[in-house]
């Protein structure tokens, strides 16, 4: 591949520092040409650390996009933002990868499907998860029947005491939510791309704010502030698909549970099962008897990998600029992030309404 994406980063904050341009920087096929953030100095920042030699820095991102030497946008700001920037980059000829949840709401997200629609550009969802080594492995074993039918799913982001205190991670407004939007979007996409089901029929949903007005609360990142703290501290879902098949959703900042754990699946079908909670554990029954089995994904290659010093977030760079360049699908589908945004907008409905939501069939 001789082609090389010039790419740009609107949103210079921690998911862009943390995953985003570390990752670019190691795709020989992309080089970060333009940085955009209102805080000036914070593009600086990343221009000088990441950026191709002559990487511009802008603080607004429609001067960014009227440069027409850039082919790929990646949107890394907050979630009440995704939809409009990404829209104007798909409509200003841009190829985008936004960062997750694909929006604040249903509707905003399918204004920027029907944006990749219409400007024939391609549009994908950062959700990393996918390419894991255990979720690839998995992904194969479900496509291949191994696990027959698969009727019951659990998508499990727990965190005993974890709320992020900084950014507008605590701001419902700017946010959507709490950790159903943050973290709990991360474990539906993977439970319903391992099972290939994105078709709801009902969803019924709690949110609980019952420990973030807690003054000095014991917490990963710091006590966090009561007064700002506007979102739910925990939320859960129980989600019936067309076919029957039923899956439940459980997602905390903060909960007083000690098994634990982010972006993990637990998937039942008829004949095997699996889950994520103590490495990759696959369960079944042979010759009458019950197995379980512990896969080890350190013994060996998966043809689907470039290389075993990749991680998640390396994979899911490479692979998107690949998408680009050799014009194919991208591993995340927007049709598939827009289902995960509409389930998790009807379970913080039916919380609030006490009410199931039901989907069109």
């Amino acid at each position: 591949m001789s082609k090389v994406l010039n790419i740009a980063i609107v949103g210079c904050g921690g998911i862009a520092k943390g995953k985003h341009m570390p990752s670019l920087s190691k795709q020989s096929q992309g080089r970060m040409v333009a940085f955009c953030d209102i805080v000036k100095e914070r593009a600086e920042e990343a221009a000088a650390e990441f950026g191709a030699e002559g990487a511009k820095v802008y603080t607004d991102y429609h001067e960014l996009l009227k440069d027409e030497s850039i082919d790929v946008v990646h949107v890394c700001t907050p979630n009440d933002s995704h939809s409009v920037i990404t829209v104007a980059a798909l409509e200003a000829g841009k190829h985008v990868m936004c960062e997750k949840p694909m929006a604040k709401t249903s509707e905003q997200a399918k204004a920027m499907l029907e944006a990749a629609q219409r400007t024939g550009k391609k549009l994908s969802i950062a959700y990393q998860n996918r390419f894991r080594s255990d979720s690839q492995y998995l992904k194969q074993m479900c496509e291949d029947g191994e696990l027959g039918e698969i009727y019951f799913g659990k998508a499990i982001a727990l965190r005993r005491r974890a709320v992020p205190t900084w950014g507008v991670f605590l701001d419902e407004e700017k946010q959507g939510g709490g950790p159903l939007i943050d973290i709990g979007t991360h474990a539906l996409d993977l439970t319903l791309w391992l099972m290939d089901n994105y078709k709801p029929k009902s969803v019924m949903g709690s949110t609980f704010h019952k420990l973030g007005q807690r003054e000095n609360a014991a917490n990963a990142f710091g006590p966090w502030d009561p007064e700002q703290f506007k979102v739910e501290d925990s939320a859960f879902g129980f989600i019936t698909m067309q076919n029957g098949a039923t899956i439940i959703i459980e997602s905390s900042w903060a909960l007083n549970v000690a098994e634990f754990g982010e972006a993990k699946s637990l998937l039942c079908g008829t004949e095997g099962g699996a889950d994520m909670q103590d490495g990759l554990r696959i369960n079944g029954e042979k010759r009458s008897r019950l197995f379980e089995t512990k896969v080890d994904l350190d013994a060996g290659g998966v043809a689907f990998y470039s290389g075993s010093a990749e991680n998640e977030a390396d994979r899911e760079a490479r692979m998107w600029l690949e998408a680009i360049i050799e014009d194919k699908e991208p591993v995340v589908k927007p049709e598939q992030a827009l289902v995960v945004t509409q389930i998790l907008e009807a379970i913080y409905e039916s919380a609030q309404t006490g009410k199931a939501v039901y989907f069109e069939s």
